[in-house]
């Protein structure tokens, strides 16, 4: 079975500091070149929806992407959650991890991880 590769403008963004901790984390790996980014949303959470952020191989339904270098993948029912959205990377005193900015959310539980639309 073919997976088909779509490369348009992506819907999120990525901050510098995204960037750079995800460029990070793929050279302190033995990164598997077949691996990308995945951006996505999953049922649960306080909110409703979590937000997915992690290393994985294209799947079917999959539309691919390329954000500054980084192969980005994304199932494409979840771009309607996640059209708009930016991602950061905080490295401060109080929080350490990436942030999910997104304006298609209508409400984000305390720890900015899940929200509802």
């Amino acid at each position: 079975m073919a997976i088909a590769t779509e490369i348009s403008a992506a819907p999120v963004t990525l901050t510098e500091g995204a960037v750079k901790e995800v460029k990070k984390l793929m050279d302190q790996q033995e990164f598997d070149e077949t691996f990308g980014l995945r951006l996505g949303v999953e049922g649960g959470g306080c909110s409703g929806m979590n937000y997915v952020l992690g290393f994985d191989q294209k799947k079917e339904g999959d539309q691919e992407y390329t954000i500054q270098g980084i192969k980005v993948y994304m199932h494409k029912a979840h771009g309607l959650y996640l059209v708009g959205m930016e991602v950061d990377f905080q490295d401060g005193l109080n929080a350490r991890g990436f942030v999910f900015n997104n304006p298609n959310a209508a409400s984000t539980c305390g720890c900015g991880t899940s929200f509802s639309v």
